[in-house]
């Protein structure tokens, strides 16, 4: 196994963990579902969503087939990136990688046992008498983002393209 694979299972290991550790103690030690939403800062509280769709609520009311479905998709997508993983050539590409398989792993885990995923933190600003809110996410949707953002970094920076004759 290359070092490069090892961190980025390494990545993806870390992020599912912490991902599922952040939730399973709001839901079951903090009963964040009992307390309602709790304000942290003047610009961050801890609600419970539970986001049936896709990013943003998208596709929210599809029953049970069309859960399914998105899981199937997920399991697709997971294996894909993994086997781009498997032959990245560059750190930030594997890392990225295996922050988005962690983060997409840690999602479809709360697809199956709650029917929905567990979203949490919630940013907001008010302006003017006006609450700005940001959509409510957990530590799988950053781990995702974040593995995009090295992506495309390292598209910019990274292995070197081989040049046209």
């Amino acid at each position: 196994m290359s070092p490069h694979l090892r961190l980025g299972l390494i990545a993806a290991t870390a992020v599912l963990i912490l991902d599922q550790a952040s939730k399973l103690w709001l839901l079951f030690v903090f009963e964040i579902g009992r307390r309602g939403a709790l304000a942290v800062a003047p610009f961050f509280d801890l609600v419970l969503t539970l986001n049936t769709g896709i990013s943003y609520g998208w596709f929210a009311d599809q029953g049970p087939t069309g859960q399914a479905i998105m899981l199937a998709v997920k399991a697709v997508a997971v294996v894909a990136l993994a086997i781009w993983m498997a032959r990245s050539h560059t750190r930030t590409a594997t890392v990225g990688l295996g922050l988005i398989i962690g983060g997409a792993i840690g999602n479809a885990i709360d697809r199956l046992a709650y029917g929905a995923v567990v979203d949490f933190a919630l940013f907001h600003l008010q302006i003017g008498g006006k609450t700005f809110n940001w959509y409510v996410f957990n530590l799988a949707d950053v781990a995702i983002v974040v593995g995009v953002a090295a992506l495309l970094y390292d598209s910019f920076v990274g292995y070197p393209a081989a040049k046209a004759p």
